[in-house]
């Protein structure tokens, strides 16, 4: 056995007590129902036909839109008309009308033609010889001579386009997500400590519909989840309404405290080069210190610190020489990816997964020899065919069916380049199968989601291509990683799977068509962008000359982007990770620290990295000494609470800006 594989052997023979604390929030349930019903389907409607074109506008108008606020808002609705109906409705029910409303919700002005329509025609496009090399595929030509409408054979190619992309990219989520849940929580058996957050707040909501109110008194769930409700309406009332509504009544916000954050960059760079810096006042990321494992915050704060020691030294040798003095948090961070960060951020995720699949070979090895393991097995396997189940095979035969449709008609629009079929190859079987298995691990671990910047730019650049149309094909390329704490969250409250994978074949008809119906009548309303969209008449402009500039890398002239892949970055960065992974594992490190370190080798940002160490700081040696290890059963229900509190108010700010803006704009 080799030293590296020695450390990491004693590592995972190491018991972390912390892991087996966030296993016991909530017990997985002894019986499994059926979630999708009528009930969910209403709601999701509901969400389509109300939410979504709120959502839109809101996001021309302000550059944000509702987020999770109709999901919560939606599961409360229904619960008080069930209430008065004198109906149940389960766990599992709640569930999936969570789950749908979240999907709907997650449709938004990229995900429409809104924006392809201003891009194509934009002065941007127009000089950077862009907008001439264009497909029919992408929009049609002269759009200005044409109805403002999407419903029209002109745009029939772009819809044929957009649901290939729904259909492939639900279907692997689906399946492909849950092979990574199976991977993940089956065999490795991580925590998933978000999963009880939004699972907590459903079991709170869920038991004044159930009866078990009445039957144990008042519920301390339900008191925890309203007084998390109720700091999540004052803080939002401060943090959220009042810009919104001063923005709306006045032309000019007023803000208690800036959004999305302070930017301090500019006034430390003297002695901080090359760094970003800066603080978020949002509470809920104090909030989410608390809920998430204290010793993956304590991680990500070491990382930072890493950042602010490693940054200033690489600027001094000259490996950081985009930066200039002045430059914000954000032209900072974008700087030092394309000098440093991007190749060695590609190593950092590539020893992750290499030391996670380490780490389940070596559990199903030591499952053979373990009869503890061998009842975990059994144990898992009866449980699979109670919650539903999908074949192995099945898995990646119907994952690798999606990737040959992709290569062949992105192969097919861009006349089956060479190096870009390479391209096509790499992110179906090695980047999304990568990218995806190490963000499961992550949310397993510490509730986090990874990803690489600028692979894509760097790939089409590499590629060899010329032209634009490379930019547009459905590539497949995406992140299943996430979808895996659905499946957790479904498992703790009972839900059966097959309701997941019924609500994705439902749901999918609905989103095309709400998004469709409703993005071409606001298109008809008025010009986009122009005044009565604010927000896109001041961003969409410089959004659609820095899309610009990246898609003329294509064309022939020179890209930055193509000097930020480095061999020697991506080395240090695999090297950096690994060695530091032995020593963690050597001293028997707990694993939430062990993941978060490794992850902050990369370029933190501390604008809510602080908020989160404060969080677990209070959490950890204030309320965990005062409520014991009650405390951490009772934080993900107050945490659920705020953000429910918080996405009242936003609903409400959204519904007074909308008032203000159709008197405003009336004609009398």
């Amino acid at each position: 056995m080799s030293f590296l594989s020695k450390l990491l052997h004693r590592r995972v023979k190491t018991t972390d007590a912390e892991l087996e604390e966030f296993r016991a929030l909530l017990t997985v349930p002894d019986s499994f129902e059926e979630g999708f019903n009528v009930t969910s389907l209403l709601g999701t409607l509901f969400v389509a036909l109300i939410m979504v074109p709120g959502a839109l506008y809101m996001e021309l108008v302000a550059g944000a839109g509702l987020g999770g606020a109709a999901q919560w808002v939606t599961v409360l609705l229904f619960v008080e008309v069930a209430k008065r109906a004198n109906a149940k409705l389960s766990r599992a029910q709640l569930f999936i009308l969570f789950y749908m409303a979240g999907m709907v919700m997650a449709t938004n002005v990229w995900n429409t033609p809104l924006f392809t329509q201003f891009l194509v025609r934009s002065d941007a496009a127009v000089a950077t010889g862009v907008a001439a090399d264009i497909p029919v595929w992408v929009a049609p030509k002269n759009l200005d001579t044409l109805p403002r409408t999407f419903l029209s054979k002109a745009w029939l190619p772009f819809i044929g386009l957009m649901l290939f992309r729904e259909i492939m990219g639900r279907l692997n989520s689906a399946i492909l997500g849950y092979g990574l849940f199976r991977l993940t929580s089956d065999i490795e058996q991580l925590p998933f400590p978000m999963a009880p957050v939004g699972a907590q707040g459903i079991v709170a909501i869920a038991e004044q519909v159930e009866g078990s109110v009445k039957a144990a008194g008042a519920s301390v769930r339900w008191r925890m989840f309203c007084v998390g409700c109720g700091i999540g309406m004052i803080f939002g009332l401060v943090y959220m309404a009042l810009p919104t509504i001063t923005g709306a009544l006045f032309g000019k916000p007023l803000m208690a405290f800036q959004i999305p954050f302070a930017d301090f960059t500019p006034y430390t760079q003297s002695f901080l080069p090359a760094t970003a810096t800066g603080l978020s006042f949002d509470l809920g990321n104090i909030i989410l210190g608390m809920v998430l494992p204290f010793w993956s915050m304590v991680g990500s704060f070491v990382g930072l610190i890493f950042t602010f020691v490693l940054n200033p030294i690489l600027y001094t040798l000259g490996m950081m020489p985009t930066w200039e003095q002045g430059d914000t948090t954000v032209r900072t961070l974008f700087a030092n990816n394309v000098d440093f960060y991007f190749s060695f951020q590609i190593g950092i995720s590539l020893a992750i997964a290499f030391f996670g699949i380490w780490v389940a070979l070596k559990t199903l090895r030591r499952g053979k020899r373990d009869k503890v393991e061998h009842d975990h097995a059994e144990r898992i396997l009866r449980l699979s065919k109670m919650r539903g189940h999908i074949p192995v095979p099945l898995v990646f035969a119907t994952y690798a069916i999606s990737c040959v449709l992709y290569i062949l008609v992105c192969g097919w629009l861009i006349d089956w380049h060479p190096g870009v079929m390479f391209v096509l190859f790499f992110f179906a079987f090695i980047y999304t199968p990568l990218i995806s298995y190490v963000t499961a691990r992550l949310e397993g671990l510490a509730g986090q989601v990874i990803e690489i910047p600028f692979i894509t730019e760097i790939s089409f650049i590499l590629s060899g291509y010329t032209g634009v149309r490379i930019w547009f094909i459905p590539i497949p390329k995406s992140n299943y990683g996430v979808q895996v704490v659905s499946y957790k969250q479904a498992e703790l409250l009972g839900c059966k799977f097959g309701s997941i994978w019924k609500a994705q074949l439902i749901l999918f008809p609905i989103i095309i068509v709400s998004s469709l119906l409703f993005s071409s009548f606001i298109w008809s309303l008025a010009e986009i962008p122009s005044a009565v969209y604010p927000f896109t008449e001041q961003i969409w402009d410089l959004t659609a000359k820095n899309t610009c500039l990246i898609y003329s890398s294509t064309i022939g002239e020179y890209s930055q982007f193509k000097e930020a892949l480095s061999w020697g970055r991506f080395l240090a960065g695999l090297g950096s990770a690994g060695a530091l992974m032995g020593v963690l594992g050597w001293f028997g490190a707990p694993t939430m620290l062990f993941f978060g370190v490794v992850r902050g080798l990369g370029q933190t940002a501390p604008h809510s990295v602080i908020p989160n160490f404060i969080g677990a700081l209070i959490g950890k040696f204030y309320f965990e000494r005062k409520f014991g290890r009650e405390w951490r059963k009772m934080i993900p229900v107050v945490s659920s609470g705020f953000f429910v509190g918080t996405g009242l108010v936003s609903i409400l700010s959204v519904g007074i800006v909308f008032l203000c803006k159709a008197v405003s704009t009336a004609a009398y």
